[in-house]
């Protein structure tokens, strides 16, 4: 308990000074630019406690959701096929840093030329973002798997589901989790210039419309709650990683065994 209250004040400390500097550095603030953090707060309890939550917040983070999950699967299912399969891998490789290598955004227009101005366009590129960090790390964590590990799963004549979800997955799940914490991280902010472009609803279309009307605590608010959702997101994908990795150590250890034995 002792050390956990110690990490606590370790990881609070800044953020908290940085609330309080700026509390009391904007106080008196008579800046279109930098309103008081008083008044910031006062909005972001009238918007984004209330009001502007089953409209513009569930639109976000519903395409946020179903962009996320449709990359994540997408990107596992491929990372898994390509890793399995080398020469294929290399082949496509400078297709793969070629994608990676555009920024996704970037891709908005065409999206939307294709799949209109609705929710579809922004669940797309949603999922593109969530993508490419998930399938290169799955990638090179199926490759990077032992040989010896893949010669005695050969050896049994495992099934290739039991392949994959008994040997690939399990060895290679550190780096698929560094993948996709990258992810989300980007998912969050493809959401937010998704919603900068030709969209009616969102956190970022509302933020882009409190600068236009130069409603600029309204914006600092939005800023706020993009923020939170991102560190909240960022906490939640932490414990699945710690989750995920404390099976893999157990599913880990009991394959090393297995390839020990049939040395």
């Amino acid at each position: 308990m002792r050390r956990r209250l110690t990490a606590l004040a370790v990881e609070a400390w800044l953020p908290v000074a940085l609330v309080t500097t700026w509390w009391f550095a904007s106080a008196n603030s008579t800046s279109i630019y930098f309103p008081p953090l008083q008044t910031i707060l006062e909005r972001f309890q009238e918007l984004w406690l209330f009001e502007r939550v089953p409209t513009d917040v569930a639109f976000s983070l519903t395409n946020l959701g179903l962009g996320l999950v449709a990359g994540l699967l997408a990107a596992l299912a491929a990372g898994v096929a390509l890793g399995l399969m080398p020469r294929v891998n290399t082949a496509l490789t400078p297709l793969f840093e070629f994608m990676r290598a555009t920024p996704i955004v970037a891709l908005l227009p065409l999206i939307v030329a294709m799949f209109g101005l609705g929710v579809t366009s922004k669940v797309v590129i949603i999922a593109l973002g969530a993508f490419w960090p998930t399938f290169l790390n799955t990638v090179d964590g199926v490759r990077a798997v032992d040989p010896l590990v893949r010669d005695v799963a050969r050896t049994y004549r495992l099934s290739a589901a039991t392949l994959v979800t008994r040997v690939m997955l399990p060895n290679a799940a550190p780096q698929i989790m560094v993948g996709v914490r990258t992810s989300v991280s980007v998912a969050v902010v493809v959401m937010v210039g998704s919603e900068l472009f030709g969209s009616s609803e969102g956190i970022g279309y509302f933020i882009l419309q409190s600068q236009r009307s130069y409603a600029i605590a309204d914006m600092w608010s939005g800023l706020i709650l993009l923020g939170l959702i991102g560190y909240a997101l960022n906490l939640l994908s932490a414990g699945v990683e710690r989750l995920v990795l404390s099976w893999h150590e157990g599913r880990r250890a009991g394959s090393t065994t297995v390839a020990a034995g049939g040395a």
